[in-house]
């Protein structure tokens, strides 16, 4: 008698979905694409997170990162704002509904030129979304020139070199008071993946500023957001591990050597401190420590600040626990008796 040979279905995460369930449309950027990488990070971290996809809003503006939620989750709801503003929309559509998961796909010269303005104030609300800047130091789109975000005597492929500082987006958006700051190398998957599960986590801005060489433009000797660059000159400021609350918290580690976040979930962000004394809820230290970095010509990357307490822009704002569209009239309309009382008091 002929065995029976039963193929198994494929793997599926804990709310029973296979990773297929959280990919996008094929990407139509160049090959290589430090953006393409993320998208896949962004993927791998949803899944085993159990994200469902359709709790998921993404937002983009305007370059070739902005392409990237094409990439990833085509069952979420997506938005392409224009130049500069994904930040006013997605606080106008976590504000209407704040039951969802925003994640914001950015670029150095969407956020830290004709976006900076909106980037300052999303940072200072701290309103609870994923805000990650595909950071390549140069215009992708339009053939390569210098973004913002580009060293100070960094070299383009044309040999023309960059005489204007910088802005490090780490040391701003920790400044003006986003409560989870990192960076992370798009070539780094183990960092990359454990800092976006532990993002997803987070109730609050988090803000990942994502090195992500760009092949056809920004990756040859000179430049300071190349693949060879990063590997000689990355220096993480911690080893970044991140226990989700659904798993068993067993993890063995050094003691006295680690630094442990409780996450608004209960998960467990686990810091392995790699410089001395380093403590990432310090935020004078953060901003320090990134300074120093950049005066030796390293590139820092890790977990450089985290607040698990301060309060999040849509609870500052005492905001219904309902999407704002599902609300009945009487819920969001005045009485005319209320009306009335209000002109009176106004006369």
């Amino acid at each position: 008698m002929a065995a029976t040979v039963t193929n198994p279905g494929p793997k599926v995460n804990r709310i029973g979905l296979p990773v297929l369930e959280y990919r996008g449309s094929k990407t139509t950027l160049c090959a290589g694409c430090g953006h393409n990488a993320i998208s896949e990070r962004i993927i791998d971290a949803m899944y085993e997170m159990g994200v469902q996809p359709e709790r998921v809003m993404k937002l983009s503006g305007i370059g070739c990162s902005s392409k990237s939620p094409a990439y990833f989750m085509s069952r979420s709801h997506s938005f392409n704002s224009v130049h500069g503003r994904m930040p006013s929309v997605a606080t106008g559509a976590l504000l209407a509904n704040k039951t969802m998961l925003g994640i914001g796909v950015s670029g150095d010269g969407d956020s830290a030129s004709i976006g900076i303005g909106q980037f300052v104030h999303l940072m200072r609300r701290n309103l609870p979304m994923i805000y990650i800047i595909e950071d390549n130091g140069v215009y992708g789109l339009t053939k390569g020139q210098f973004s913002a975000t580009a060293d100070i005597g960094s070299k383009l492929k044309t040999g023309v070199v960059n005489d204007l500082p910088a802005i490090d987006t780490c040391s701003l958006a920790i400044q003006l008071g986003a409560t989870f700051v990192g960076r992370s190398f798009s070539g780094d998957k183990r960092q990359l993946l454990t800092m976006l599960k532990a993002a997803i986590a987070h109730k609050g801005t988090v803000m990942l500023d994502v090195i992500s060489p760009c092949v056809t433009f920004n990756d040859h000797e000179g430049s300071t957001r190349s693949y060879k660059y990063m590997q000689d000159h990355e220096e993480p400021v911690s080893e970044v591990g991140f226990v989700p609350v659904f798993e068993e918290i067993d993890v063995e580690y050094d003691a006295g050597t680690t630094f442990d976040v409780t996450m608004h979930d209960g998960s467990l962000l686990r810091l392995r401190k790699l410089h001395e004394d380093y403590n990432p809820t310090d935020r004078a230290l953060a901003v320090k420590t990134l300074m120093e970095s950049h005066e030796k010509g390293e590139v820092l990357t890790g977990v450089f600040y985290i607040d698990t307490q301060k309060a999040a822009f849509t609870d500052l704002l005492n905001l219904v626990d309902e999407p704002l569209a599902t609300l009945p009239q009487e819920r969001t309309r005045p009485s005319k008796q209320v009306l009335e009382e209000v002109m009176a008091r106004l006369k």
